[in-house]
Protein backbone atom coordinates (compact mmCIF):
# COMPACT_ATOMS: atom_id res chain seq x y z
CA UNK A 1 0.00 0.00 0.00
CA UNK A 2 1.22 3.48 -0.75
CA UNK A 3 1.54 6.60 1.32
CA UNK A 4 -0.88 9.48 1.26
CA UNK A 5 -0.86 11.48 -1.96
CA UNK A 6 -3.02 14.41 -3.05
CA UNK A 7 -5.84 12.15 -4.27
CA UNK A 8 -5.82 10.19 -1.01
CA UNK A 9 -5.93 13.39 1.04
CA UNK A 10 -8.87 14.70 -1.02
CA UNK A 11 -10.74 11.41 -0.57
CA UNK A 12 -10.09 11.48 3.18
CA UNK A 13 -11.46 15.02 3.25
CA UNK A 14 -14.53 14.01 1.27
CA UNK A 15 -15.19 11.01 3.53
CA UNK A 16 -14.80 13.11 6.69
CA UNK A 17 -17.05 15.81 5.26
CA UNK A 18 -19.60 13.15 4.28
CA UNK A 19 -19.69 11.71 7.79
CA UNK A 20 -19.98 15.23 9.22
CA UNK A 21 -22.88 16.05 6.89
CA UNK A 22 -24.62 12.83 7.94
CA UNK A 23 -24.08 13.77 11.59
CA UNK A 24 -25.60 17.21 10.97
CA UNK A 25 -28.58 15.48 9.33
CA UNK A 26 -28.91 13.22 12.36
CA UNK A 27 -28.85 16.28 14.62
CA UNK A 28 -31.56 17.94 12.50
CA UNK A 29 -33.65 14.76 12.59
CA UNK A 30 -33.32 14.42 16.35
CA UNK A 31 -35.95 17.09 16.92
CA UNK A 32 -38.16 16.61 13.86
CA UNK A 33 -37.52 14.02 11.22
CA UNK A 34 -37.87 15.72 7.85
CA UNK A 35 -37.00 15.04 4.25
CA UNK A 36 -34.11 17.50 4.43
CA UNK A 37 -32.66 15.68 7.45
CA UNK A 38 -33.04 12.31 5.72
CA UNK A 39 -31.52 13.78 2.56
CA UNK A 40 -28.46 15.04 4.43
CA UNK A 41 -28.04 11.69 6.14
CA UNK A 42 -28.25 9.76 2.86
CA UNK A 43 -26.04 12.21 0.96
CA UNK A 44 -23.44 12.32 3.71
CA UNK A 45 -23.20 8.57 4.21
CA UNK A 46 -23.23 7.99 0.44
CA UNK A 47 -20.30 10.34 -0.11
CA UNK A 48 -18.42 8.91 2.86
CA UNK A 49 -18.91 5.31 1.79
CA UNK A 50 -17.88 5.85 -1.82
CA UNK A 51 -14.83 7.90 -0.83
CA UNK A 52 -13.71 5.49 1.84
CA UNK A 53 -14.06 2.42 -0.38
CA UNK A 54 -11.94 4.09 -3.06
CA UNK A 55 -9.21 5.24 -0.69
CA UNK A 56 -8.96 1.86 1.06
CA UNK A 57 -7.91 0.35 -2.27
CA UNK A 58 -4.68 2.33 -2.05
CA UNK A 59 -3.93 3.27 1.57
CA UNK A 60 -3.73 1.28 4.83
CA UNK A 61 -6.83 1.25 7.01
CA UNK A 62 -5.15 2.59 10.16
CA UNK A 63 -4.05 5.93 8.76
CA UNK A 64 -7.26 6.36 6.76
CA UNK A 65 -9.51 5.66 9.73
CA UNK A 66 -7.70 7.96 12.14
CA UNK A 67 -7.42 10.73 9.53
CA UNK A 68 -11.14 10.62 8.75
CA UNK A 69 -12.11 10.62 12.42
CA UNK A 70 -9.74 13.49 13.21
CA UNK A 71 -11.02 15.70 10.40
CA UNK A 72 -14.64 14.76 11.06
CA UNK A 73 -14.13 15.67 14.72
CA UNK A 74 -12.95 19.15 13.76
CA UNK A 75 -15.87 19.67 11.37
CA UNK A 76 -18.56 18.44 13.79
CA UNK A 77 -17.16 20.40 16.75
CA UNK A 78 -17.02 23.52 14.59
CA UNK A 79 -20.66 22.97 13.62
CA UNK A 80 -21.65 22.42 17.26
CA UNK A 81 -19.95 25.70 18.19
CA UNK A 82 -21.62 27.45 15.22
CA UNK A 83 -25.13 26.40 16.30
CA UNK A 84 -24.43 27.53 19.84
CA UNK A 85 -23.95 24.26 21.66
CA UNK A 86 -21.61 24.64 24.59
CA UNK A 87 -18.61 22.35 24.55
CA UNK A 88 -17.49 21.14 27.94
CA UNK A 89 -13.87 20.91 28.97
CA UNK A 90 -14.25 17.13 28.87
CA UNK A 91 -15.48 17.21 25.25
CA UNK A 92 -12.68 19.53 24.20
CA UNK A 93 -10.18 17.26 25.96
CA UNK A 94 -11.54 14.24 24.12
CA UNK A 95 -11.33 16.03 20.78
CA UNK A 96 -7.77 17.05 21.57
CA UNK A 97 -6.89 13.43 22.30
CA UNK A 98 -8.37 12.30 18.96
CA UNK A 99 -6.34 14.92 17.13
CA UNK A 100 -3.20 14.03 19.10
CA UNK A 101 -3.74 10.40 18.15
CA UNK A 102 -3.87 11.42 14.51
CA UNK A 103 -0.50 13.14 14.86
CA UNK A 104 1.05 10.09 16.58
CA UNK A 105 -0.25 7.60 14.02
CA UNK A 106 0.68 9.70 11.00
CA UNK A 107 4.38 9.92 11.89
Amino acid sequence: MSVLNVQAILLIGLAAFGYAVATIGLKMGATTLSLSALGLIALGFGAAILSEVEILRHVDLGIVYISIIGLETLIVLSYAWYIGEALSLRQLGGATMVLAGLVVVSH
